[in-house]
């Protein structure tokens, strides 16, 4: 499901941003804040597969799948950097609507996508095999619990919202039967008016083109 959302949003970002006029400041604010979002949440998800998914895998794999790690590991890093490129002209960009900041904020993401769906596919083939073997439940866990407290409480309606969008509804159930019993009832609805609300914003349509 997160995979879903950093392909969907990523991949309609750059056309996104090239769309803003010169001198929209509202514009350059709606869709700057969405791509900020989209971004700070890849940048959290690879913090926590960088602290609590690489450094185990790397001594528990066989030598020869190594490698492999290492790969996943390298290419978290040209995605930082990318990211470190993206924060002050994406801020820029956010405050004046210069094109020229712009240009540069969608240039970049335009870099990123290949290189960040290329380490998508490349960790659902052969690297969640690995998670599934090799990691335990209370790990994971862990991770998500750990990942968890780093959330503003008042942004996860949407957040998961932007997982539900393209989410099985098996995964989605099994989801919220994790998270604390109050928010259980009322999470699903939630987060798909949070979802449906914010794509209408960023979009004009509740219902933005899927990955699938």
């Amino acid at each position: 499901m997160v995979h879903a959302i950093f392909r969907r949003e990523f991949g309609h970002a750059p056309a996104l941003v090239r769309a803003v006029d010169p001198g929209d400041l509202h514009r350059a604010e709606v869709v700057g804040h969405h791509v900020e979002l989209v971004e700070k949440l890849l940048h959290h998800h690879h913090g926590t597969e960088d602290k609590y998914i690489w450094p185990k895998l790397v001594h528990r794999v066989t030598e020869e799948l190594e490698p492999l790690i290492h790969k996943m590991e390298s290419q978290h890093g040209e995605i930082d950097k990318l990211h470190e490129e993206l924060v002050p002209v994406l801020a820029d960009f956010r405050t004046t609507a210069d094109p020229d900041a712009r240009d540069a904020v969608a240039a970049t993401l335009e870099r990123l996508l290949p290189l960040l769906n290329e380490h998508l596919t490349l960790e659902e083939e052969r690297v969640v095999p690995l998670i599934a073997e090799h990691i335990t439940a209370r790990e994971w866990a862990e991770m998500v619990s750990d990942g968890a407290l780093d959330v503003d409480p008042q942004e996860l309606p949407l957040l998961f919202g932007f997982a539900m969008y393209e989410g099985d509804p098996q995964v989605v159930e099994d989801t919220i039967n994790h998270m604390p019993p109050e928010v259980q009832p009322v999470m699903a609805q939630l987060a798909t008016d949070a979802y449906a609300a914010h794509a209408e914003r960023v979009y004009g349509t509740a219902t933005p083109p899927k990955t699938n």
